[in-house]
Formats: structure tokens, sequence, C-alpha cells
């Protein structure tokens, strides 16, 4: 039974069909998966120190994870897209941007991981900004084309979404070669640690190449013209994107500022309705459905 967060006539439209994509109760129950089995490396001993989590938010990572939402067996596509929630490095925006979104991919067939990653902006964090998120996103990656089988993936349609802070931690990943080691003992490791396509959700600034490789994985962005913070993320991305000739789709609304996470909170129509517009491009894209080939006689 679909419990709505409204009465049905305060609801807007584009909020409605959002909160119907959502069916309660949930299709299967979230799996936690830690990273590493023995605790993050270098930091092993931080890997039983208890998370903090209020309202909305999780903080105190220290033994980074993902959390697995997966749709029905029957409706599953084959697609899967590790999701990094923003909050600035110093808290994650759990439920907003991790639990929401993973039940509306849900809802088109995708399964979904929520990673949360190490914070290195949080008060006292022994941990980089620089370097401990990019590590977190590699291994999960790895870890869940390592486990495709298990969940029923396509390992060549294991993409990544990012919010905010999220979006730079996907950017960390997104536009290097991603190979993995050959002779790493954990061989997980071996496997090949970059997104197939990518959803950035007002990105912020950080980590993106003055030039995009060719081999960019393709690339869905959106925001809004009046945040200060993360429109020109995406402009600059659509610009480098259409330099290297790499497919680009970019949605500007004129308002919604920063933090509208999938659009639901918005008195905006525009803003309340943009997880469609990603919808539409997951399915141009043949990502929730692979493009098939038939031999020629």
């Amino acid at each position: 039974m679909l419990r709505l967060l409204f009465p049905l006539k305060l609801a807007a439209p584009g909020l409605l069909l959002f909160l119907l994509t959502i069916k309660a109760p949930a299709q299967t129950q979230p799996q936690v998966i830690p990273l590493w089995p023995k605790g993050a490396p270098g930091f092993e001993s931080r890997r039983n120190i208890p998370e903090e989590a209020k309202d909305y938010w999780v903080k105190n990572i220290n033994n980074p994870s993902v959390t697995a939402f997966l749709p029905p067996k029957e409706k599953a596509t084959g697609a899967a897209v590790i999701i990094c929630p923003g909050g600035g490095h110093s808290l994650l925006v759990y439920t907003a941007e991790g639990v929401e979104p993973a039940r509306f991919l849900n809802s088109l067939g995708i399964a979904a991981f929520v990673l949360k990653y190490r914070l290195g902006r949080e008060e006292n964090s022994p941990y980089s900004v620089d370097i401990h998120p990019k590590q977190d996103a590699y291994r999960a990656m790895r870890l869940v084309r390592s486990r495709a089988k298990e969940f029923g993936l396509d390992t060549n349609r294991i993409g990544m979404l990012g919010f905010s802070a999220g979006g730079e931690v996907a950017d960390m990943i997104a536009f290097a070669p991603g190979k993995g080691n050959p002779k790493a003992l954990d061989p997980i490791d071996r496997l090949n640690g970059r997104p197939d396509f990518l959803m950035l959700v007002y990105p912020g600034p950080k980590y993106i190449p003055e030039t995009i490789p060719s081999d960019a994985p393709p690339v869905f962005l959106t925001a809004a013209n009046d945040d200060a913070c993360c429109s020109i993320s995406i402009i600059q991305l659509l610009e480098r994107y259409r330099a290297a000739k790499v497919p680009v789709e970019m949605h500007l609304f004129a308002h919604g500022d920063h933090g509208f996470n999938m659009g639901n909170r918005s008195k905006l129509k525009s803003i309340n309705t943009w997880p469609q517009r990603m919808a539409d491009w997951l399915s141009d894209t043949h990502i929730l459905q692979p493009v098939t080939t038939t031999s020629k006689p």
C-alpha cells in the first residue's frame, strides 16, 4: 500500500508523480556491504567506531560501505548505479540524496548502491577530501562489479549518480582510466573502477578536468541557474564534453537554488519533476535496456 506524505489535495502534480514511483513496503531489505571486510586500508582500527545519524544526515563514516537497494527480479534491467550523496564532505544527506534516489532508480528496474564515503571536512576528521573519498568510490565500483553475477548485473552498465559534494566524488573517478592493479592481492582491486555512465546533480566545482577524455562516460547534468555554488560546474562540463565529442545532456533550470534533492520538496514544477528527465535519458541512452545486435545473413 502506498502511504502519501501529504494529503492528496495538497500534493503538487509532480510531487504526486514522484511519490507514486516509490512503493511501500520496499521491494527488498537493503543490504549493507562494507567496502573492505577488515576496514579501510590504514584505518582498520577505526572500523568499529559507530556512525552518527539524525534526521536527514549521516556522518562519522569510518567503515565505508555501500547499501544495496534492489528492484524486484521481474523488473530488473541489469543496470546498476552507485549513488554518492552530498553534504559538503562534512556529512552525508543520506535520506534525500541516497535512499530516495535509490528507490526512484529501483522503480526503473535499476539496482542502486548508496555509498557512505569518508568525510574529510568533518570536525576532527583524520581523512583527506582529496584522497579517501576517491579510494572509497573506486572500491565501490569494483566491489559492485565483483558481485555482478550475484545481483544480476551487466558489468558494462554500472554508473554513478552524484549530488553536490557527491558529484565531486564521482568526478574523482569518472575521467581517469580506472584500470585495476592486475597484481593486487585482493581480486576486487584488479577490476575496472570507472563508471560506465554518469549523472551529476548540482555537482561541486572541484575535480572537473580541464580536458575531458574522448572515452569519458556519457553524462546527464542538471542544476538550477540561481545556484551560486554549482550551476557553473555543469556549464563547464557541458563545454568540455562537447569539445571532446562525448555524449552529454544538460538541464539548467531557471530557479531551484542548491540542494533540491529529488525535487519532491520543491514548489517549482520544473524541479518537482526533474527525475523524469533523468529517467528519459537513461531510456534514450539504452542504459535501461542494452542495444541488441543481430547478425547479418
